[in-house]
């Protein structure tokens, strides 16, 4: 069955079950005669305990029974649970508390960025939305992945070229932690924009259809990550590692501005034969 909205009241159940059955009980300093436990993690009332709450309401949000926290609560349930800062903001998109930007979601690059892409070179550079579509890119950068506009628009989607994509399948050496933050991202980009019915038919596809994908959507991880390292098996020049860096223009901040530079300088001279040819 498709789902045709984010259903965040169930969402928001599983969440806070999911994060209260992870916390370890001896980091909260509790009793040893409270120790033994037939479910991991926190007991609801503990929860309850530490946010301020009574025990009923925590039950009711974890039966899903259409209560909506204030903003009070969400900060007392996101410090309890001791959430991470992408986990507190998903937690706060899921109940509403957040303020959203109106404007229509980005599906064509913003002509300034497009033009800063290609100004970018040689460093390989990227444009894209929060669904991981590729909006631009500069001829660094498809070198050094693909050559997007081989493609069809469809598929110029980072995630679905991880996915399903037979080279860049096997593009990453670290191919599980690329995808599970991938994933992690969508999640919380699924629950910031609960309006795109382009990103929820995606999920749904692929929950679906992709057991590695709805296995790791399933873990309800969420992290967004501005900067980081990967490496790369590179077809015509070997391994490349590359650190990134995600920039969000304030002008355009559903468009994400993605950076590649080497990490070292054996991957730079890579660079430099790959795009020299």
């Amino acid at each position: 069955m498709t789902t045709r909205t984010v259903d965040t009241t169930q969402e928001l159940a599983a969440f806070l079950r999911t994060r209260r059955e992870r916390l370890d009980p001896l980091d909260f300093g509790l009793p040893a005669r409270r120790q033994a436990r037939r479910t991991p993690g926190l007991r609801r009332e503990e929860v309850a305990e530490l946010a301020g709450v009574s025990v009923d309401y925590v039950v009711r949000l974890e039966q899903g029974r259409g209560l909506r926290p204030s903003a009070d609560v969400v900060e007392a349930l996101a410090g309890a649970l001791r959430l991470a800062p992408g986990e507190r903001a998903y937690l706060f998109d899921l109940t509403r508390q957040r303020p959203r930007n109106a404007d229509k979601l980005a599906t064509t690059a913003a002509p300034p960025l497009a033009r800063l892409v290609a100004d970018l070179s040689p460093l390989p550079a990227m444009l894209m939305n929060h669904r991981y579509d590729i909006l631009a890119w500069n001829a660094e950068m498809a070198r050094l992945l693909i050559d997007f506009g081989t493609l069809p628009p469809a598929q110029r989607n980072a995630m679905w070229l991880c996915l399903m994509h037979p080279r860049i399948r096997e593009f990453y050496v670290d191919r599980e932690r690329v995808v599970r933050e991938g994933i992690a991202h969508l999640r919380a980009a699924w629950a910031a924009h609960p309006e795109d019915q382009a990103l929820t038919d995606f999920i749904t596809e692929f929950t679906a259809g992709d057991e590695e994908f709805a296995r790791l959507w399933a873990e309800r991880d969420i992290k967004v990550n501005g900067r980081g390292r990967k490496v790369m098996r590179h077809p015509e020049v070997g391994e490349i590692a590359v650190q990134f860096e995600v920039l969000m223009p304030l002008e355009d901040p559903d468009q994400r501005l993605v950076i590649h530079r080497a990490a070292d300088e054996e991957s730079q001279l890579a660079l430099d034969r790959l795009c020299a040819g």
